[in-house]
């Protein structure tokens, strides 16, 4: 049954200027519609999916959240309720062409709607072209790009019914340049999802969809400790931060929630005349020359 949602999409400047001017305030994406795949998060802490999902709903969006895993879904979902926030949940394999399509159209069936659409999904596999193998290549791009193409393929005729929306991709440094270790399948990847905004974002911004990217660099995400330790460091935790920290001119890591401020701009009707390009959310280190 389609929900009763108020429509709080942008709507046009006024013809004549000084017009209104949005200011920034808690609230931003009040009745909007938010579809956030990669909500989970690979352990305690704030992962970039968990802590977009729980910022969105604080700032009044309805989200409709996905993930493999559902237990850490579940997590995310039930910090979102306990704040009074409203959260649905689906087990969802974003490779899967035919379970995204079905996804997309049962969310627009019960919210009537999609306003924002948040492409999280992602994952590395160290490994250069001559160590990575065929399959880990083809699994790379399954995971950190063709997840993306999906789910913009399948969500985009959607907005286009109901007059616009916004798409956030997360992409990575790893897609600008070389971050300290070779995974040539999902540097690959992640460049491609940038250019994959950009191209998608000129064909749709006649139809008042904008379309753009976040590129974290190397935060402290429950994903350090999960899996990354265990393939570049030996299960060395500390060994592996303090690497990731030199490479940082602001001398410390972010987490999550900085990707997630990004994303919430990038969404929000302050970036109404932004397109087609990204924020690099890394703490200056793609910005430096060694």
């Amino acid at each position: 049954m389609t929900q009763d949602v108020p429509d709080a999409r942008p709507q046009p400047w006024p013809d004549s200027w000084p017009g209104p001017y949005p200011e920034a305030r808690p609230g931003r994406l009040a009745g909007r519609i938010a579809v956030i795949g990669g909500a989970g998060s690979a352990g305690p802490g704030w992962g970039n999916g968990r802590a977009t999902a729980v910022l969105f709903a604080r700032e009044g969006a309805t989200v409709f959240l996905s993930d493999r895993d559902k237990e850490s879904l579940e997590v995310t979902a039930r910090q979102i309720r306990d704040e009074g926030g409203a959260a649905h949940t689906a087990v969802l394999d974003v490779t899967e062409p035919a379970a995204v399509e079905d996804y997309a159209e049962d969310c627009a069936r019960r919210a009537g709607r999609i306003d924002v659409l948040v492409n999280n999904v992602g994952g590395s596999r160290a490994g250069g072209v001559v160590e990575l193998s065929l399959e880990d290549w083809e699994s790379q791009l399954r995971t950190n790009l063709t997840s993306a193409f999906l789910a913009c393929k399948h969500v985009i005729p959607i907005m286009r019914r109901g007059g616009g929306g916004a798409v956030v991709n997360t992409a990575s440094a790893s897609g600008l340049r070389w971050t300290g270790s070779a995974q040539v399948g999902y540097a690959a990847a992640k460049a491609a999802v940038i250019q994959l905004s950009r191209v998608t974002a000129v064909q749709y911004a006649p139809d008042r969809i904008r379309v753009n990217t976040v590129v974290p660099g190397q935060l402290h995400t429950p994903m350090v400790e999960a899996r990354l330790a265990h393939q570049r460091a030996g299960g060395d935790v500390a060994k592996l931060l303090a690497q990731r920290q030199a490479r940082i001119p602001l001398g410390f890591m972010g987490d999550g929630r900085d990707t997630a401020y990004a994303a919430l701009f990038l969404a929000s009707d302050e970036a109404r005349f932004v397109t087609g390009t990204e924020i690099v959310v890394d703490g200056g280190m793609t910005a430096r020359c060694d």
